[in-house]
């Protein structure tokens, strides 16, 4: 029998999960080390499924099959292709920088109390929102996909409601209030399209006979699915409503800004950079993978949805006064670029696509961690409340510009080819749409130059003083994501390689290639020709 290593990887962090929240009370400090301990076996199992896994070899690896829920046609079923490795292991990646960098989150403000478990509860969660996101890109069954799309809603509204930021303004009853508010706000978006997505998982069912993503792919292939047109595109809008709340797309994207101003730094991160990476990853396997005609047919409404995201969401991070606010606008922005990116239906923009969901985990991981370590020493989001920092803080400062840089996607970073992938996957299809976009581009230099010079530069204000550098603890949380935002902007092939057999897969299921250049060549008898 073969090693089921897909099930591993995601139970590791859930058997985590169950023992951190089983160590007692008072023995905080075990609960931490026992969940970094778990979370970095997790990240040596991913990067065990990414050496197992052969870019060249059959499209989806790895595979495991067993029956489940025999009567209703519900197999658990596994398998990766390139994207869904690459998304394991950013996930994996990023699991055990969040948990150190909320290392002291959420302990108790009464170190001796035996009663609360908060501590334990906090870490928890974050393993068992790993567990779910890593079953979320294995999953090759339908049902077995949504139960964990929908599963993870639930430690997230207990990380968003139960654990938000200290350094809220206003009283502890307002700062209660508003947690709460966002994280049923976070809640109901997601559940009302999960809801409409389980009537198109069924309608599925009924049309296919199956939940098999490899099985309904394959008799489409062949012929033998015979969807009507109507169907196929009711259900494309079922699967993809949830796909783009979870992303977020505007218009669905409003509970964003609230989720990830309210919750911790590191919970944000978790948020943006891992669990929404599954609404845009769920578009190229199971929208474009199930329905490739409706896929087709909605892709101009889409491609105008995307650019909207794109302008609107740099516009508001243009005028934000909260640090994490401007953040959670900027990757609106940045999940419009992604979107744009896949329904351009090119192998440079998805390719660029599936780069620009790691490249914006790991940029956004470092800009909002070192955020979180700067609001947490002023006690304070306000961007009006910092200034000077630099000159009494100059390493915190310093990864922050590496971090911003990165957002704007300066050349020489990683998430600059990938922005530069899917701006050349849709010029060479839709020209105006592509130029459209790059005003984001525009506008990400000006709301990231703006907000470091408000912040880092500029009079020391009195209550910045005293702030003091990164500790070690902070900068082991921060340098190695600064690391891998110069080696991937430098040398991306060890990513492109893995992805790009990938999405020529998904291309051809959709019956689309690359558009061919127009190309005025000069003929011999001197007349130019195309």
């Amino acid at each position: 029998m073969t090693f089921p290593l897909l099930t591993v990887t995601a139970a590791v962090p859930a058997v985590g999960a169950v023992l951190t929240a089983a160590v007692p009370a008072k023995q905080r400090t075990a609960a931490k080390w026992l969940a970094l301990l778990f979370s970095l076996a997790t990240l040596a199992l991913a990067v065990l499924v990414a050496v197992r896994f052969d870019p060249g070899g059959a499209r989806y690896q790895l595979t495991e099959s067993h029956a489940w829920i025999a009567d209703f046609g519900v197999r658990y079923e596994l398998g990766v292709d390139g994207i869904g490795v690459a998304l394991i292991a950013l996930t994996a990646l990023l699991i055990p920088f969040v948990i150190g960098a909320g290392w002291n989150d959420a302990d108790p403000l009464e170190t001796n109390s035996s009663r609360w478990r908060p501590t334990q509860g906090f870490f928890a969660l974050i393993l068992m929102v790993e567990a779910m996101v890593v079953i979320s890109f294995e999953a090759t069954d339908v049902f077995l996909f949504y139960i964990f799309f929908e599963a993870m809603l639930i430690p997230m509204y207990f990380l968003i409601g139960g654990f938000g930021d200290r350094a809220h303004a206003g009283s502890d009853e307002n700062a209660a209030a508003q947690r709460s508010y966002a994280a049923v706000k976070f809640l109901l978006y997601n559940l009302v399209g999960g809801l409409i997505m389980l009537a198109a998982v069924i309608g599925l069912y009924v049309v296919a006979g199956s939940f098999s993503l490899q099985e309904i792919t394959a008799a489409r292939a062949a012929g033998t699915l015979d969807m009507a047109t109507t169907t196929e595109r009711l259900l494309f809008l079922g699967f993809f409503f949830a796909f783009a709340v979870k992303a977020p797309l505007w218009p669905l994207h409003t509970w964003l800004p609230n989720a990830m101003g309210e919750a911790t730094a590191p919970v944000a991160v978790l948020i943006t950079a891992v669990v929404d990476k599954v609404g845009t990853f769920a578009m190229l396997r199971f929208c474009l993978g199930l329905f490739p005609e409706a896929s087709k047919w909605a892709t101009p409404v889409i491609l105008v949805l995307a650019l909207v995201s794109i302008v609107y969401g740099a516009l508001l991070a243009v005028g934000q006064r909260d640090i994490k606010r401007l953040v959670a606008y900027a990757s609106i922005s940045h999940f419009g670029f992604i979107i744009l990116g896949i329904f351009a239906m090119t192998s440079q923009g998805q390719s660029g696509a599936t780069l620009y969901m790691v490249n914006h985990g790991i940029s956004t991981a470092a800009l909002m961690l070192v955020a979180g370590f700067l609001i947490s020493r002023r006690g304070s989001r306000l961007i009006a409340d910092y200034g000077g920092v630099q000159k009494v803080a100059p390493v915190l400062a310093g990864t922050f510009l590496i971090g911003g840089l990165a957002t704007l996607s300066l050349p020489g970073l990683a998430p600059f080819v990938s922005e530069f992938l899917v701006l050349v996957g849709t010029f060479a299809r839709y020209p105006v749409l592509g130029a459209i976009a790059t005003i984001g581009i525009v506008l990400a230099a000006l709301y990231t130059l703006v907000l470091y010079q408000r912040t880092m530069t500029g009079p020391v204000k009195e209550e910045v003083r005293t702030l003091p550098d990164l500790r070690p603890r902070e900068l082991l949380v921060v340098a190695p994501l600064i690391a891998l935002l110069i080696g991937l902007g430098v040398y991306p092939k060890v990513l492109t390689d893995i992805v790009n057999p990938a999405v020529q897969h998904t291309l051809s299921d959709v019956k689309k290639t690359d558009p061919k250049p127009e190309v005025a060549v000069e003929a011999k008898n001197g007349e130019a020709v195309k």
